[in-house]
């Protein structure tokens, strides 16, 4: 619900939902953020108190407990309940049911990194987009097909349910309830305190270092090699397959066989690897990191790390570079 600065002396009540294996950092985020959110008068505009399905101590993923004071009846008084990830979620067998959905009635439900499988395991996503860390997303796809599942942005918001991506995530997932709450000012106000962007552009793509198909010893390794070298000439299936003395059909089905990929989706990927990693450990413009990785011209670039990782060349740097000179 948005609330006026009238309706500023309702405090919007948030139970944090943890379990055993708690990400702590996670916890530490949801506290922090929503309590930073004030009205122009100093009136807290967020309640946030921690529960769990027995009040008692929590044991989080690093080597300190918390005790936890309130159980599942500070949920009935919440206005939203977020799930934080537990260690537990990465397990091979996925928990039952959490008592949590037992007492849920209709407030907003929110998770952060892998605290979608608690929902997901409920059915509450069925028919949903959600996302959850990239990490985990190949397994949640497996355990739950209804899911919408989204694996390439920081966070979803779906009817009454929102997820994020992982624990950073989890910052754009509560400034972007802020905003939805309070509106733009606090949010940006609370961004500010925490010292960080009010808004994220992209999503998990950029942040996924993707392993290139590449393989050895095999009967393209050679020319594999041989285009790594070359990725600023142009280069097309025909020079590759000319470079293996094959025909290009012939080449084309071996190197599918063996790389999983294409040729042409593979040198594209190669050179879209390459340009982050131009971008992130120099100071080359982006024309010249579109020359020298063979896309050519920089709207191209632009057009394909777009397309690839949802961000462009400048906005990728500057998540990756400190103090890197922007093209």
């Amino acid at each position: 619900m948005k609330y006026t600065w009238e309706d500023s002396a309702m405090t919007h009540r948030i139970a944090v939902y943890v379990r055993d294996g708690l990400l702590a950092m996670e916890l530490g985020i949801v506290h922090r953020l929503f309590g930073q959110a004030y009205s122009d008068s100093g009136a807290a505009l967020y309640e946030v108190i921690t529960c769990t399905d027995s009040a008692g101590p929590i044991r989080t993923d690093s080597d300190v407990r918390i005790l936890v004071e309130r159980g599942l009846d500070a949920v009935a008084e919440a206005d939203t309940v977020i799930v934080p990830a537990s260690d537990a979620d990465y397990e091979p067998d996925v928990a039952a049911v959490s008592p949590l959905l037992r007492v849920v009635t209709n407030q907003r439900l929110a998770s952060i990194c892998t605290g979608a499988f608690v929902l997901a395991t409920a059915g509450l996503l069925d028919g949903k987009r959600a996302t959850t860390h990239w990490k985990s997303a190949s397994r949640f796809e497996e355990l739950y097909p209804k899911v919408l599942l989204d694996p390439n942005v920081l966070y979803t918001e779906d009817g009454n349910i929102l997820t994020a991506a992982g624990e950073a995530s989890g910052i754009d997932l509560c400034l972007h309830m802020i905003r939805q709450d309070f509106g733009a000012a606090v949010a940006n106000r609370v961004a500010r305190g925490t010292v960080v962007p009010p808004h994220r552009s992209g999503g998990q793509a950029q942040y996924i270092d993707t392993p290139v198909p590449q393989t050895y010893g095999t009967s393209t390794a050679g020319t594999q090699e041989w285009a790594l070298g070359n990725l600023g000439a142009p280069l097309s299936v025909e020079d590759l397959a000319r470079r293996q003395s094959m025909s290009v059909r012939t080449f084309s089905r071996r190197f599918m066989a063996e790389v999983g990929i294409s040729p042409a989706r593979w040198i594209v990927a190669q050179r879209v690897q390459r340009a982050r990693e131009l971008l992130e450990n120099t100071d080359l413009t982006v024309e010249r990191i579109a020359h020298d990785t063979g896309f050519g011209t920089a709207t191209s670039l632009r057009n394909q790390l777009a397309a690839e990782l949802g961000v462009s060349p400048s906005a990728y740097r500057a998540t990756f570079r400190v103090g890197g000179r922007l093209a």
